[in-house]
């Protein structure tokens, strides 16, 4: 079976600091990977070169077989990645269910006519309630963006990100500057969406509950490398894992390189 996304030696050079170092992995259709690290570890860098924000010093990256290592982001997102931000990105002056339905739009390859009336768009008014309804957002469907609060603001970029209908998920720290009460919403929009088992989804996150919670699979990055993978219990249970979070580990594992 051909893996929905596979790097092969991927890595990328600022002036004298390497910030990704020959990463190589795949992740399978449907399935649902995490990307762990301290910080610095080279997980959000890896992330733009994936979605194509960065182009790679060394390296390849697959789609479903196809080499993208050169594609524009645009080319990505057509192609099926669809990316979130640690920054949300809505706009403000428009209703929950315009700024949806602009995605559903898009999508459909349709741009926007001033002078035809939206109720002409229908169709692209159901699909965007529908994703509404995934991302537990559908009671706030009048409401303009800027009202909303911060979780609300995550939870509606999710569901524009849903309206592009990507087939990889790539969800950087979706609950990045929320409160503590507002996680557990986001944490089920998630995982409404695993259920569904329709995409597959790759999550850079901190809050190591969640991930045990959520992941088939976890990738662990250190010092730009990719030091450990595997089941959430194998990464538990790693000795070096844990050592790179404890601290001490820098020398050892460059020295083994």
């Amino acid at each position: 079976m051909v893996a929905i996304l596979e790097t092969k030696n991927l890595g990328i050079t600022f002036g004298t600091h390497q910030a990704v170092q020959d990463v190589s992995f795949s992740v399978e259709k449907n399935e649902f990977k995490s990307i762990i690290g301290p910080n610095g570890a080279g997980k959000t860098t890896l992330f733009n070169l994936l979605s194509g924000q960065l182009k790679p010093t060394k390296g390849e990256i697959y789609l479903k077989g196809q080499q993208i290592t050169g594609s524009s982001v645009v080319e990505r997102t057509r192609l099926g990645i669809g990316r979130s931000f640690q920054i949300t990105n809505v706009f403000p002056n428009l209703t929950v269910l315009e700024n949806v339905r602009l995605a559903v739009q898009s999508q459909a390859k349709l741009r926007y006519q001033a002078f035809t009336h939206y109720r002409s768009y229908q169709k692209f008014e159901e699909k965007a309630l529908h994703w509404l309804h995934v991302a537990l957002l559908d009671h706030k469907e009048n409401t303009l963006a800027i009202n909303l609060a911060h979780g609300e603001k995550r939870k509606l970029e999710m569901a524009m990100l849903l309206a592009l209908e990507p087939e990889l998920l790539l969800l950087d720290e979706p609950t990045a500057g929320m409160s503590l009460e507002d996680v557990p919403a986001i944490l089920q929009v998630i995982k409404k969406i695993k259920e569904e088992g329709d995409k597959t989804i790759l999550l850079i996150e901190h809050k190591m509950d969640m991930i045990m919670d959520l992941s088939d699979r976890i990738m662990v990055l250190f010092n730009g490398k990719l030091l450990a993978e595997g089941t959430p219990r194998e990464i538990m249970d790693n000795e070096l894992v844990q050592s790179a979070y404890l601290g001490g580990l820098y020398d050892e594992f460059t020295s083994q390189s």
